[in-house]
């Protein structure tokens, strides 16, 4: 059996090896400990005595030492579960947000091109004149709109003239103004300051 597949970042088998090297440690400071005492009863050198304390002692860091290194990495994977917890409730509230903003402008834009389509009627355009409008309110140029209708140049920059002599407007500014002017307007609630 593949043990990456159980854990694939590795980090069990690091506890693991820090949970092995604590019983080693562990064993070394019992056996060290022992010897220490048994040797002390049967009566030894001062200087024998401090080298079997001094492993005893190591032992002893380093069982320390790797307990503190375990209980850092448990915290740090709680707070980095937390992170990710906020970060996931975070997007979800964006998705949540982008989604209900997409409702709202599906709406709107609806909503727009039907008023912009009756305008079109009111102007009286062809519906040539028609697309041509709608393609320069959404800023695309007498070269683009002539590409995309599969028509000359020349031919696109007429029917523009055109649908501004009919809309009473003297450019492609204009057109977009008479449809964006009264969008833009400030809130009524709104209260300017001066």
């Amino acid at each position: 059996m593949d043990l990456r597949r159980l854990d694939p970042t590795g980090v069990g088998a690091e506890r693991r090896a820090h949970w092995l090297l604590i019983a080693v440690f562990a064993a070394v400071v019992g056996l060290a400990v022992t010897d220490l005492v048994g040797d002390l009863r049967e009566g030894t050198t001062i200087g024998h005595a401090v080298v079997e304390g001094s492993i005893a002692i190591v032992g002893a860091v380093g069982i320390v030492t790797l307990l503190t290194r375990l209980a850092a990495a448990r915290r740090g994977e709680s707070i980095a579960q937390a992170t990710a917890a906020e970060l996931a409730a975070d997007l979800e509230g964006s998705r949540a947000e982008a989604e209900r903003w997409r409702d709202e402008a599906r709406d709107l834009s609806q909503g727009l091109g039907e008023l912009i389509d009756r305008q079109f009627g009111r102007w009286g355009l062809t519906p040539a004149e028609r697309d041509v409008a709608l393609l320069l309110l959404k800023g695309l140029s007498h070269k683009e709109v002539a590409a995309i209708r599969g028509v000359g140049e020349a031919t696109a920059r007429q029917q523009s003239t055109a649908v501004y002599r009919k809309a009473g407007v003297s450019g492609r500014h204009d057109l977009a103004a008479f449809f964006l002017e009264d969008m833009l307007a400030p809130r009524a609630d709104v209260v300017t300051e001066r």
